[in-house]
């Protein structure tokens, strides 16, 4: 039987290698990171001694999937020339760090379309990605762009299913991909998971355009706001409007058995990192 892989997003203060050692020491068997500052557009590369004691750790403790979550400040179907020319720059290095560390997964939000219409921005976020992803060598290594559903706010791009299967349609061709759904903007967006019947109807919704095999995260967060609200706050597991039981629910179907569920859970109090990964551990054993 496959090890169900729950984690949670964690810091890398003292250096990236540093995260391993945190997700185990609150019982998370995998875990997403920031490969730099999610609000500054430069970066500096991956020194090669922290990802060979990344990658050690990781073997040593049986850590995986890692996803990395692209910064913010990114918008690769901006109207603005300029910062998609920034974006582009920024997320190319996000890929080399990515490949670099050896993460699997590189978590992206598709961007704000604002001043265009939807399909404009479907095709500039698509071309932006090709360009930045030109003649980077990821041949024989495991590792998926994984495009994120959004809260459903106007002018963002992937808060509709139908919109992240769209812009994957239009990547397989030149980029491994894949997507990352966030329970939190899934229900904040309108699709209802919580109850039994609804869950059922947005599951088949899934089946018919993003497909389960091709979700690879769940990003596991309750919401603080109600369904349709469009408003991403994320609450504590169990805690929120979303509740324990349709994450219990998730954490047992089958058709997701291949993904990793990673919190983005809130830190209000010292130990909020473990206690949401052990209600997540709970919840899938129960």
């Amino acid at each position: 039987m496959m090890k169900k892989r729950i984690g949670v997003h964690v810091g890398t203060a003292g250096g990236v290698w540093t995260a391993v050692d945190r997700a185990v020491g609150i019982g998370a068997n995998t875990f997403q990171i920031f490969s730099a500052s999610p609000r500054m557009w430069k970066a500096a590369p991956v020194k090669a001694a922290d990802a060979a004691k990344m990658k050690e750790l990781r073997a040593k403790h049986d850590v995986g999937p890692v996803a990395i979550h692209a910064s913010y400040l990114i918008n690769l179907c901006s109207q603005t020339e300029a910062v998609r020319a920034n974006s582009v720059t920024a997320f190319r290095g996000e890929v080399e760090r990515a490949l670099a560390l050896g993460a699997e997964f590189l978590v992206l939000h598709p961007g704000s379309w604002k001043g265009l219409t939807r399909d404009e921005g479907l095709r500039l976020a698509a071309e932006s990605i090709e360009k930045a992803i030109d003649g980077v060598a990821w041949q024989g290594k495991d590792f998926r762009i994984l495009i994120e559903n959004t809260a459903g706010a106007e002018f963002s791009l992937g808060g509709k299913l139908e919109q992240v299967a769209e812009l994957v349609e239009r990547l397989k061709s030149c980029a491994p991909v894949g997507v990352c759904l966030d329970t939190c903007h899934v229900h904040v967006s309108g699709y209802d998971i919580v109850s039994p019947d609804g869950y059922t109807e947005t599951m088949m919704l899934m089946k018919d355009t993003v497909g389960f095999d091709t979700v690879k995260v769940w990003h596991c967060n309750d919401a603080k706001a109600a369904m349709g609200s469009k408003l991403d706050r994320h609450e504590h597991i169990g805690e929120g409007t979303i509740g324990a039981e349709t994450f219990r629910r998730l954490l047992h179907d089958e058709r997701f058995a291949h993904a990793a569920f990673i919190a983005e859970t809130p830190v209000d109090a010292p130990g909020d990192e473990a206690r949401n990964v052990g209600v997540l551990r709970a919840l899938s054993a129960g």
